[in-house]
C-alpha cells in the first residue's frame, strides 16, 4: 500500500475508448481469435516512401538536435504555403506552431482558456479528448448536440444559443470524428456571423480530416473567415492525410497574440518536435500527392461498401458520411445498447467497433465503425455481424 497523494485533477482526465477496445481486440487475437478491427481511427496504409526517405535522409544528414520550439522555419513556411493553396488563406509562418500530433493543440487551448468559472463548448458526439481536456482545466464542459437527421453537421443557431458570458472557447470539428459529418458552408457562415456578437469567444477548429471528403464536397476552413482570424486556432496535421500517425506530427495556426503563450507551453511541455519527423513533414507537403489521392479513392470505395452493408443489416441504419473514415451507425433497431453491441460484436462476432457513448451522451444508440481497413475485411465484418443479428 502506498502513501502517495495524487492531485485530484487526475480524476477529471478522461481517455480515448478506441485504444481500450484495441487492447481488448489484440488480447483476443493473441489468444487465437480472428478479429476484424474496425475500431481504431488509423489509416492502414504505410507512409508514402518519399516521406520516409526524407526522414531517413534527415537523420543521415545530422539533424539530431533540438529545433525551435515552434518548429523549423522551412516546415512552417511549407504549412503556410499549403494552407494558401488549399484554402486561399494568407497565413504568417510565424503563427504556425508545430507540435507532436493533434492533441497538444487541444490540451494547450484547454489550458489557455479553461479554469473554474469558465465554459468551453464542444460537439457531442465528438472526439472524447475535447471533453477530457476541458474537464481537466477546471472549466465547465458545455456540449452542443449533433443529430443524425442533419448528417451530424452542427446547427449554428443551436451553438450560438448556448453561449453565455462565461463562454471562452468553442471547439468545432468538420469533417468530424466519430460521425464523418461535414458541416455545409451556410451553417459555418451563420455561426461566424453570430460570433460577431460575442467577441470574447475564441474558436478551435479541428480540421485534421480536411483532405478526406467524399461526394464532391468541398472543405470549408475557418481560415477563410478573416473576421475571426484574431481569435481562431486552426488544428491540422499529417497523421490521417499522409498515414503518419506514429510520426507524431501536427500543427496549429494561432492568433498572433497567442503565439508567445503557446510557444511557452511547448517549451515547458516537449521542448520541440522530433527533428527528422519535421523534415519528413516538409516532404509530405511539398512532394507528390499521388499516394494521398490513392488513399482517398480507397477510402471512398470502402465508404460506399460499409454504408451499403450496414444499411442492409437488420435493425441498423447508417447515414452517408461526408468525410473522415468513420461510419456512425444507428443500432437502436437491434434492441441493444451501444455498449452491449460493442461488447457482443467483439466477443461473439470477432468485430471491433466503438460504442457511440464513448463520444458523448448523444452517441447512445450508435456504433462507430472505422473503414480504415480493406474492403475484404469490411465485407467479412458485416457478414459476421449479420449472422449474429
Amino acid at each position: 500500500m502506498t502513501g502517495m497523494i495524487l492531485a485530484q485533477s487526475l480524476a477529471r482526465l478522461g481517455t480515448e475508448s478506441a485504444f481500450t477496445v484495441l487492447a481488448r481486440a489484440q488480447a483476443l487475437a493473441a489468444g487465437g481469435r480472428d478479429i476484424v478491427n474496425l475500431g481504431i481511427g488509423q489509416p492502414d496504409f504505410p507512409t508514402p516512401p518519399h516521406i520516409v526517405e526524407a526522414g531517413v535522409r534527415a537523420l543521415r544528414d545530422g539533424h539530431h538536435g533540438y529545433t525551435p520550439a515552434n518548429g523549423i522555419p522551412a516546415l512552417r513556411e511549407a504549412v503556410a504555403a499549403d494552407l494558401h493553396a488549399r484554402h486561399g488563406a494568407e497565413v504568417d509562418p510565424g503563427c504556425v506552431v508545430v507540435v507532436p500530433g493533434g492533441k497538444p493543440t487541444m490540451f494547450f487551448a484547454g489550458l489557455m482558456f479553461g479554469e473554474p468559472g469558465a465554459e468551453i463548448m464542444y460537439p457531442d458526439p465528438g472526439f472524447p479528448i475535447y471533453k477530457s481536456v476541458i474537464d481537466y482545466s477546471g472549466a465547465r464542459a458545455v456540449p452542443y448536440p449533433l443529430h443524425e437527421e442533419t448528417g451530424f453537421a452542427f446547427d449554428a443557431e443551436a451553438v450560438l444559443a448556448r453561449i453565455t458570458p462565461a463562454t471562452r472557447l468553442i471547439i468545432l470539428n468538420s469533417p468530424a470524428n466519430p460521425t464523418g459529418g461535414v458541416t455545409p458552408r451556410e451553417e459555418v457562415d451563420r455561426l461566424v456571423a453570430g460570433l460577431a456578437d460575442h467577441p470574447q469567444v475564441a474558436v478551435l477548429s479541428d480540421e485534421i480530416y480536411s483532405r478526406m471528403l467524399y461526394g464532391g464536397r468541398d472543405h470549408v476552413s475557418l481560415l477563410q473567415y478573416p473576421e475571426i482570424r484574431d481569435r481562431l486556432i486552426l488544428l491540422d496535421g499529417w497523421s490521417k492525410t499522409y498515414a503518419m500517425t506514429g510520426w507524431r506530427l501536427g500543427y496549429a495556426v494561432w492568433p498572433e497574440s497567442l503565439v508567445p503563450h503557446v510557444t511557452r507551453l511547448c517549451i515547458n511541455d516537449h521542448s520541440c518536435v522530433n527533428a527528422a519527423a519535421q523534415h519528413a513533414g516538409i516532404a509530405a507537403l511539398t512532394g507528390p500527392q499521388d499516394a494521398v489521392d490513392g488513399m482517398m479513392r480507397a477510402f471512398d470505395a470502402r465508404r460506399r461498401v460499409i454504408v451499403s452493408r450496414l444499411n442492409a443489416l437488420p435493425g441498423v441504419r447508417c447515414t452517408d458520411p461526408g468525410g473522415a473514415f468513420y461510419a456512425f451507425a444507428n443500432i437502436q433497431g437491434t434492441g441493444m445498447s451501444a455498449g452491449e453491441a460493442q461488447d457482443r460484436f467483439l466477443e461473439e462476432a470477432g468485430v471491433a467497433a466503438i460504442a457511440g457513448t464513448s463520444f458523448g451522451v448523444e452517441g447512445a444508440g450508435f456504433l462507430r465503425f472505422s473503414y480504415a481497413n480493406s474492403i475484404e475485411a469490411i465485407e467479412e465484418a458485416m457478414t459476421r455481424i449479420g449472422a449474429l443479428l
